[in-house]
């Protein structure tokens, strides 16, 4: 059970971030940043891996509505695959902040490592059960990237994308073997690096 963070920054200006999609073999990594306002608190906010779907949505919404700032930024599969997936996801986040329309004066960070950035930071290990502006922006940032994966299970029917999410289940390897990789499929991953080669043998 870890703690609630005790930040050392106590302004109004507190920015909470995270990504989603660092684990998946297909799509973009996610990424949001958030500045709450204590004046419209949201009920609620947890991590977002273990709420329900539909509690998301709901949160979703309210935290657009209710929030001084947010965004929502991406790093692509191009990106993922020429600088690897923790850098793309650091950049992700990068971009995330950057795009505030409210700069913020700290940022929290879900995890262990920041962004190479000017912003005043700090990381925070499970920072999404634990700060509640990390929380937001993980929730913003998984709703938007399981949207889009909806999308794409109806461009590349087969691969059980709205399920999945592009994570390697069983049902999404087999897929892999018996379709072949598609333009959002992440070539430097194992497994589809290695379809790839078992392809070019034959």
């Amino acid at each position: 059970m870890f703690e609630p963070f005790i930040c050392s920054y106590q302004g109004l200006l507190l920015a909470g971030c995270d990504e989603v999609g660092r684990g998946p073999l297909a799509g973009d990594v996610v990424a949001a940043a958030v500045i709450l306002d204590p004046e419209n608190p949201i009920e609620g906010l947890g991590d977002s891996k273990k709420l329900t779907e539909k509690k998301r949505e709901l949160l979703f919404d309210e935290i657009k509505l209710k929030a001084k700032s947010w965004c929502v930024a991406r790093a692509s599969v191009i990106e993922i695959d020429q600088i690897n997936i923790l850098q793309a996801s650091l950049l992700a986040m990068t971009r995330a902040v950057q795009g505030l329309h409210i700069q913020p004066e700290h940022v929290l960070v879900d995890g262990n490592k920041l962004p190479k950035w000017s912003y005043k930071a700090e990381a925070v290990v499970k920072g999404d059960s634990r700060v509640a502006a990390i929380s937001a922006a993980s929730i913003l940032a998984k709703v938007v990237r399981d949207r889009e994966m909806v999308e794409l299970d109806k461009q590349y029917p087969g691969y059980g994308l709205a399920d999945h999410k592009g994570y390697p289940t069983k049902m999404h390897m087999d897929a892999v073997v018996r379709l072949g990789i598609t333009p959002i499929h992440r070539k430097s991953f194992a497994p589809v690096r290695a379809q790839i080669e078992q392809i070019e043998l034959f």
